[in-house]
């Protein structure tokens, strides 16, 4: 399951989502036709789904051999051929000419280029600086070359709600300003500052606002004696981030100290001053001239699909599809949340090696009934959801099956910690269906613990917007659920190992998620869809933001801009008329060029103050009119 960096946070969603786990579910049956809620039979022929193939099948995902499944590596296309051939196996049938692969391409990574330079002048002399040595380019830093004095701005923090603004009374228009990490309380996440300083955003968030203010260009510096160590030298990029819209540049230490040496002061007076006082520090009139060249790489990875064909001569051509995220984090990165991540693998058991062998378990039992299928049941292991839900937006938009002929979409992401019984179901509000249908089938079966009562205690959660596949799927108008037992203190680190698994409890979920494949399989009717108007908390912001715009932005393209893959019903964002596939160039008077500008924007606009939006739609710009609503 996925972070995503600046607007929708997992953990504040995984929050929720547990709070919601302890939600008993109300039957309405009687107020949905009869059709719908038909039971599915039992029979005794019926596969049974096996703990011991799930728990063989997380150990040798979640193994060391595997190296964490990040998209575009090795291991995770060996774990890619791995689940091909269980679908080979279990008796699927590829989609396509070229197999079980569906194929996509991303920016897996960046690289220097040719045309990196940076040079100082001072009042006595001038100097070249050596790049992987003195400085180095960020990765998300834009090309154009950039030349201007010098100003230490502090923390680079504006927070004039607490009292303390480095950009207070200072223009630093046409400046390079020169940055320090973290904020005058350090990196205390419970400290006043914590939102200036998260993990993950820091950088980010300060080089905006550097570009909001007026820099011409932006200089961090190095937290590591040996400048090689410092995270920020080793380029890593984020998706949501490539383009900063400014040159970007950290320097080390020892560049550091000759620039304040300059003016006069030391490294360690100028953190002092920064600390005391939120003031600017000018370097005696130094002059930096840099161009930065950053190389972006790009990536392949592939879902793997594949199909049972449905037995009705008219139902077959409409699809059920029942997915699973494979990837994970590799060796680590700014997704991670351990403490030292850098290299570890993130053997990724529960997210989602759990959810992945749970799939492939249903593939083989369903397919041993396949005579049974009126419809048609789409097998669907996607890559790079880490990334942004790549693997299920690239098949979204190029789809194998026509997404018309889709009736609905199950997601099984972190299935592999059950615990009291305790199961969330998210997407309940998607079709009228799938309450009534849920209350069934979960009372159907007694509890193996108990003897009585139902299989789970379901937690519920209304919305097909959520950190996971199902989501790419919820914004093309499919029904969805999405299954998941739990967020707990081995999530985005290495300690989520096999041994953890619950591979009974995920034998259980399976079984559930194959009554209700089959009861939709099998319906005289396709499924209804429902657009779900409530609005799920953003909590990208410690607090979260103070108003509500409603859109929902796509992680799977940047196009130098916020491309939205649709707004909710009756927000703010339809009621000004945004709508699918607009991109967003400018919120109020903040220009947007990609996640984390919409989301500062964001932060800065008030409730039920009319603003402009600038959007560009078929190759043109138009400019709406939009009002906030008060997030509540």
């Amino acid at each position: 399951m996925k972070i995503k960096n600046g607007f929708f946070i997992k953990n504040a969603f995984l929050c929720s989502a547990v709070v919601a786990l302890a939600v008993t579910l109300n039957p309405f049956a009687a107020l949905v036709r009869a059709q719908q809620t038909t039971a599915v039979k039992k029979d005794a022929s019926l596969g049974k789904v096996s703990a011991e193939a799930i728990k063989r099948h997380v150990t040798f995902l979640a193994s060391d051999k595997l190296q964490g499944r990040r998209a575009g590596t090795p291991e995770a296309d060996e774990a890619a051929k791995y689940i091909a051939s269980e679908f080979r196996k279990a008796g699927l049938k590829p989609l396509t000419a070229a197999g079980f692969f569906q194929p996509f391409t991303f920016v897996s990574g960046v690289k220097l280029g040719a045309g990196n330079n940076f040079q100082l002048k001072g009042v006595n002399d001038s100097r070249l600086l050596k790049t992987g040595e003195d400085y180095m380019p960020l990765a998300f830093s834009s090309s154009q070359p950039v030349q201007g004095e010098l100003l230490f701005i502090g923390y680079g923090i504006s927070a004039p709600e607490l009292q303390y603004d480095n950009y207070a009374g200072v223009d630093v228009k046409g400046k390079i300003v020169v940055i320090l990490r973290g904020s005058p309380d350090g990196n205390n996440p419970h400290g006043k500052f914590a939102d200036f300083t998260a993990p993950g955003m820091e950088i980010q968030k300060k080089t905006i606002k550097a570009r909001e203010k007026g820099a011409s260009g932006v200089i961090f510096i190095s937290e590591e004696t040996k400048f090689s160590n410092d995270r920020l030298a080793k380029m890593r990029h984020d998706l949501n981030f490539l383009d900063a819209g400014i040159p970007t540049v950290v320097v080390s230490k020892q560049i550091a100290e000759s620039l304040f040496a300059a003016a006069k002061t030391t490294f360690a007076n100028a953190i002092k001053h920064a600390n005391e006082s939120a003031a600017p520090l000018n370097f005696a009139n130094t002059v930096a001239n840099f161009k930065t060249d950053v190389v972006k790489i790009n990536g392949k990875s592939s879902n793997v699909v594949g199909v049972i064909e449905g037995s009705d001569a008219k139902l077959k051509s409409e699809y059920l599809i029942i997915g699973a995220h494979y990837d994970h984090l590799g060796l680590g990165g700014s997704e991670s949340l351990a403490a030292n991540p850098e290299g570890q693998i993130h053997h990724g058991a529960d997210d989602n090696a759990s959810g992945t062998s749970a799939l492939l378990e249903l593939a083989r039992v369903i397919n041993s009934d396949r005579a049974k299928l009126k419809r048609s049941v789409v097998f669907m292991a996607f890559s790079a959801e880490e990334l942004g839900l790549l693997g299920s937006a690239a098949y979204t938009k190029n789809p194998l099956v026509p997404l018309a002929s889709t009736v609905a979409m199950l997601n099984m992401d972190m299935v592999g910690r059950l615990h009291d019984r305790s199961l969330f179901v998210g997407g309940v509000g998607t079709s009228p269906v799938w309450k009534p249908l849920l209350d069934k089938l979960n009372g159907e079966t007694k509890s193996p613990e108990t003897g009585s009562g139902s299989r789970f205690q379901l937690g519920i959660g209304q919305d097909g917007l959520g950190p996971s596949d199902h989501q790419s799927f919820y914004i093309k108008d499919v029904p969805v659920l999405f299954f998941f037992t739990g967020s707990h203190e081995d999530y985005h680190k290495p300690s989520d190992t096999a041994d953890k698994i619950n591979a009974e409890g995920t034998r259980q979920i399976a079984e559930l998620v194959r009554d209700i494949a089959i009861q939709v399989a099998n319906e005289p009717e396709r499924l209804a869809f429902t657009k779900v108007k409530t609005e799920t908390p953003n909590q990208g912001r410690r607090g979260g933001f103070r108003v509500s715009l409603g859109t929902v932005p796509s992680y799977a393209e940047q196009s130098d801009g916020l491309k939205l893959d649709g707004v909710r019903p009756a927000s703010p964002a339809e009621k000004a008329g945004l709508k699918a596939g607009d991109v967003i160039v400018k919120l109020a008077a903040f220009p947007i060029k990609n996640v984390y500008d919409y989301t500062a924007a964001l932060s800065e606009l008030k409730a039920n103050e009319t603003i402009d939006v600038v959007i560009r739609r078929d190759g043109k710009e138009l400019t709406l009119k939009l009002t906030p609503e008060k997030r509540q």
